[in-house]
């Protein structure tokens, strides 16, 4: 008996049935993750009740014991503190444990869907199931690359505008803080967060720390080092910021031209990759007795080591059109 003719006899009702208890079981630990947030000191836990979801907590779910004890259940968990790392670098208005909950969401229902119009074949449902999971991530990174790639597109101005404000008088703060009220998000929401949390006691380092820690900019670093310097050495912190926006437009501009030069590669390097993929997903859909001569007994081993060989030479060939694409400046 074959590995088919085994899983054709599996009942489905019962493989969906352990997928939806394994469902349950995630989406409670995500709720107890969300519910929780790991080594928060406390400036962050002060200022986490001032702006974000603590303040939308009822006074009866604070006063639940039971909230209290899965709490320290789960206190010393980092799942939580990097899953809510890149929402916020995401900008995306979830809490963890509901990020978790899409996760799942997403697995069943791309599993269920593959399992039923490929057949109600097992592995096709296990397989979407794994794709499933990965659409909420993917998601979550393209929303960071865009932000991020929003983020510096902005930080010259917001420099321009801290030369001219320190140059009319304004401390380093009041300077920050007309950033965050004159410029478009997401620069102003960055910075408004970095003026609240030093009203709250935190030191400017550490704030700006915490900026660079949810804006992982290679300029943005480099601003923030030059800033650092400065208010150990002294100096003219205007013109010093006036050259590291003249450095950063420039930057912006050599990689905006080699962005468009290398815009073709990388998405035919994309294409391409993916082309496989689906001709064979349509090919198994439409005619699925020419796809399984592949795993048929006789063509063993040759079939699977053609469909592996296949597999190296579409990802090293991905890698090799992504660095060609890839031109640091």
């Amino acid at each position: 008996m074959d590995i088919n003719q085994l899983l054709s006899q599996i009942n489905p009702i019962v493989i969906f049935s352990i997928l939806g208890g394994i469902a349950v079981l995630l989406l409670i630990i995500g709720i107890l993750v969300s519910i929780t947030d790991d080594r928060r000191s406390a400036e962050i836990q002060r200022l986490g009740r001032y702006i974000e979801e603590d303040e939308q907590l009822s006074d009866k779910e604070r006063a639940r014991p039971l909230v209290e004890w899965l709490n320290s259940r789960v206190e010393r968990s980092t799942i939580g503190e990097r899953i809510s790392k890149n929402l916020s670098r995401a900008d995306m208005k979830l809490k963890p444990g509901e990020f978790v909950a899409l996760i799942v969401i997403s697995a069943i229902l791309v599993g269920f869907l593959l399992w039923f119009i490929g057949g109600r074949t097992i592995i096709i449902g296990i397989i979407g199931a794994v794709i499933g999971s990965y659409i909420p991530n993917i998601y979550m990174k393209s929303q960071q690359t865009k932000r991020l790639q929003k983020f510096d597109l902005q930080l010259p101005d917001m420099l321009n505008l801290m030369v001219n404000g320190l140059r009319a008088g304004f401390s380093t703060m009041q300077a920050m803080e007309a950033v965050s009220k004159e410029l478009p998000a997401p620069i102003c929401d960055e910075f408004r967060r970095v003026i609240q949390e030093m009203q709250l006691g935190m030191t400017m380092e550490k704030a700006l720390e915490n900026l660079l820690g949810r804006i992982p900019s290679d300029d943005l670093d480099l601003t923030l080092t030059a800033m650092n310097v400065q208010r150990e050495v002294g100096g003219n912190l205007a013109e010093l910021l006036d050259s590291i926006s003249y450095t950063i437009r420039e930057r912006l501009r050599i990689k905006g031209e080699i962005r468009v030069l290398t815009t073709q590669t990388m998405y035919s390097g994309k294409f391409l990759s993916m082309l496989p993929v689906f001709v064979i997903g349509i090919l198994y859909l439409l005619n699925r007795e020419y796809i399984m001569e592949f795993f048929e007994p006789e063509s063993f081993p040759c079939g699977i080591i053609a469909l592996v060989v296949s597999g190296l030479l579409i990802i090293s060939g991905y890698f090799a059109m992504n660095k060609l694409s890839d031109i640091e400046v």
